[in-house]
C-alpha cells in the first residue's frame, strides 16, 4: 500500500470512528442537545471531516444496532495511533460537557472506552480536551498577548 493510500485509509477510518462514537455519545442520555449538535459541527470542521458525508452517516447510524456501532467504533479506534485515540476521546468529553455538565451515562460511555478499552491515562485526555476547548473558545484578550492594545480617549 502506498503512503498516500495509507493516509487516505487512515483518514477515512478516523472519520468513521469519530462519527460513530459521537453518534453514540449524543444519544447516550436519551436526549440530543442543540449544543451537542453545534459542537459536532465544530468538530467536523476542526477535524476536516466531509460535512455531507458526516450528515449521511449520522442518518444511516439511526437504523443500526447500537451495540454493533459501539463494537465497530472501538475496533476502529484500536487501529488508530494513540494521539488520534486521545483526540477522539477528548472530543467526546468536549461534546459531553456541551450543556454545562457531563451526564452520568455520557461519563460511563467515555470511561468505558478510554479506561477499559484503551487504558489511556486520564491526564492525556484532559490536556487534549483543554486544547480543544481553547480552539472552540479562543481568548479575546490575554495578558501575555504580543499585540498592544491602544485606548483612545
Amino acid at each position: 500500500m502506498t503512503n498516500r493510500l495509507r493516509m487516505i485509509t487512515n483518514k477515512m477510518n478516523y472519520s468513521s470512528v469519530i462519527t460513530k462514537l459521537y453518534f453514540l455519545l449524543i444519544h447516550a442520555d436519551g436526549k440530543v442537545n442543540e449544543r451537542e449538535i453545534s459542537l459536532g459541527q465544530q468538530m467536523v470542521s476542526s477535524e476536516a471531516i466531509d460535512a455531507e458525508e458526516f450528515k449521511v452517516q449520522m442518518v444511516l447510524l439511526e437504523s443500526k444496532d447500537r451495540s454493533k456501532i459501539y463494537s465497530d467504533g472501538v475496533a476502529g479506534l484500536k487501529k488508530l495511533e494513540r494521539e488520534e485515540q486521545v483526540r477522539i476521546i477528548a472530543w467526546l468529553c468536549v461534546v459531553a460537557n456541551a450543556d454545562g455538565f457531563m451526564d452520568r451515562t455520557e461519563w460511563q460511555f467515555i470511561y468505558r472506552i478510554y479506561h477499559n478499552e484503551l487504558q489511556l491515562p486520564l491526564d492525556e485526555v484532559i490536556n487534549k480536551q483543554k486544547e480543544l476547548n481553547r480552539i472552540q473558545h479562543p481568548p479575546v484578550f490575554s495578558a501575555t498577548s504580543q499585540s498592544q492594545i491602544v485606548f483612545s480617549l
